[in-house]
């Protein structure tokens, strides 16, 4: 079996990671209503003063929920920029080739299955 990318399942890769950059991007938008991060966080803050902890949970889930996002952005960037410098579907650790079934579920993806599950057992420990 090949693990090497073919050409049709780059293009197939880069077209999943730029949709879902700008899925997140309109995502993020809609999220913050074009305020920043910290404009948003004051603005849930003032509202409502009557209910003060139920405020203080949504903002933490609220923040929380951003977070997430942009960190996936910032994956789903890199991802692209590892693409156009033709370093892309390399495991960051091992340096072998990512499968592409891996790359499919998480194009952003930057180590292989096993190296992954390294990671994450050192980084439970």
């Amino acid at each position: 079996m090949s693990t090497q990318l073919t050409a049709g399942q780059r293009a197939w890769l880069e077209a999943a990671l730029v949709q879902r950059q700008h899925q997140l991007d309109r995502r993020l938008e809609d999220h913050h209503q074009g305020l920043s991060r910290a404009e948003h966080a004051h603005e849930l803050r003032e509202q409502d003063h009557d209910d003060q902890p139920q405020r203080e949970d949504e903002r933490d889930v609220d923040m929380a929920l951003s977070d997430l996002e942009l960190r996936e952005l910032g994956e789903v960037s890199a991802a692209l920029r590892r693409l156009q410098a033709g370093a892309y579907g390399r495991c960051a650790d091992c340096d072998e080739a990512i499968p592409f079934d891996r790359l499919k579920a998480e194009p952003w993806a930057l180590r292989c299955v096993g190296c992954e599950s390294r990671r994450e057992r050192r980084q439970r420990s």
